[in-house]
């Protein structure tokens, strides 16, 4: 009797072991997980724990600084790095050096949960060290490959850098008034940096995700836009805030206009382009009540600092984390449940933050609910991509 021919279905590959090696292949591979996990972690601190917060940097001081540059300049700084490479072809930081880098800035949000000013001192020159070792690598990689357009990235890095400093300096002051100004100063840095990356990348992930798309780059404006944003970087330095709100309204409005150009609608199946497309919106919103705020007509300053900062940095850098680790980890282009769980998340956890801001009865309860909207939408991202960042990428393995 003849042998049947037997058909075995294929095996799925195993995934590779995780590998240090690998880990420590690109920035946005160890700083990415930081970075959000250390937003879920100080959000729970600063709303479920305050009381631990004991350290000269304290209280909202502490927040404000954790939020701006102990999750969102980390996150800016390991998606400089990854983009450094492609722009130039140098990898700015790897291996043994891009662990030193993610060591110092572990040791500087340990340093700042210290109740003593030793721990603040450790932590200030850590990171004063990450961020001046992030504007040297960016630099190294960017001015010998002749990368002109890319020029200016190092020294905004270092002038995030120099406002965190400015930032400190003034903790230890006890100024309040003029902490505002350096935090503001420390934000508007961020604001032109994301400004810079979003309008670069936004418009190319969309055109290569929507067949027959065709939206402009916007260079040109995008030059008056991170003219106008620096312009406000220098009048808010010198204290000229009716000059400071004009220039933000500037660059809020360039970036408003920028977004509507670029075809919102044709967009709205792709969850990858949709989550960076009301980011950027957010963002502009956000700059746009900042001059609002400088001109007089908003009283608080925590309206701008939280629409340019829970609405806008966090909701774009979901998006970012996500789109830019699946590129890079060559993974398909496509979101799954728990990805768009996560953005879903996001972006609930800015809107009942902002409605936290509002005088009504249910201000605490709209505060907690943000804060764990924000922790579950960060944590849905750890718990999906954390196995992949500790691995080598998907196609070189298979």
């Amino acid at each position: 009797m003849p042998m049947l021919l037997k058909v075995e279905e294929p095996v799925p590959a195993a995934p590779p072991p995780p590998q240090w090696h690998a880990f420590l292949e690109l920035g946005f591979r160890p700083l990415y997980l930081a970075g959000c996990l250390w937003a879920a972690v100080s959000v729970l601190l600063w709303v479920y724990a305050p009381q631990a917060l004991t350290g000269p940097l304290g209280g909202v001081a502490w927040h404000a600084h954790e939020m701006l540059w102990g999750f969102i300049a980390t996150i800016a700084v390991g998606f400089l790095f990854t983009a450094g490479a492609n722009w130039t072809g140098i990898n700015p930081l790897q291996g043994k050096a891009l662990g030193a880098m993610t060591m110092l800035w572990l040791l500087a949000r340990a340093g700042y949960l210290v109740p003593d000013r030793t721990g603040f001192w450790l932590a200030a020159c850590s990171e004063t060290l990450f961020f001046a070792g992030a504007a040297v690598a960016l630099g190294r990689s960017i001015y010998p490959a002749r990368s002109r357009r890319n020029y200016g990235v190092p020294v905004l890095v270092l002038g995030l850098g120099i406002a965190n400093v400015l930032y400190l300096h003034t903790v230890l002051q006890g100024d309040y008034a003029l902490l505002l100004a350096r935090f503001n100063l420390g934000l508007l840095c961020m604001a032109v940096i994301a400004l810079l990356v979003a309008r670069r990348v936004i418009p190319f992930f969309a055109m290569r995700a929507v067949p027959g798309l065709d939206i402009p780059m916007h260079t040109r404006s995008g030059q008056w836009q991170l003219g106008a944003g620096v312009l406000a970087i220098a009048f808010l330095l010198a204290g000229w805030m009716p000059w400071a709100g004009l220039a933000l309204a500037a660059t809020g409005a360039l970036t408003c206009w920028q977004l509507l150009t670029w075809r919102p609608w044709a967009i709205r199946r792709v969850p990858l382009l949709w989550i960076l497309y009301v980011g950027y919106a957010a963002l502009g919103t956000g700059l746009l009540v900042a001059a609002a705020h400088a001109a007089g007509w908003i009283a608080r300053q925590a309206w701008p600092a939280h629409v340019i900062g829970a609405a806008g940095f966090a909701v774009l850098i979901i998006g970012m984390v996500t789109r830019t680790a699946l590129g890079h980890l060559g993974r398909p282009l496509r979101t799954d449940r728990s990805i768009v769980a996560a953005y879903a998340l996001v972006i609930a956890a800015a809107a009942l933050r902002l409605a936290a801001l509002l005088p009504t009865p249910w201000t605490m309860g709209a505060l907690h609910a943000s804060a764990a909207a924000w922790t579950l939408g960060f944590a849905l991202y750890l718990w999906r991509f954390f196995p992949l960042l500790i691995r080598p990428r998907f196609d070189r393995h298979s």
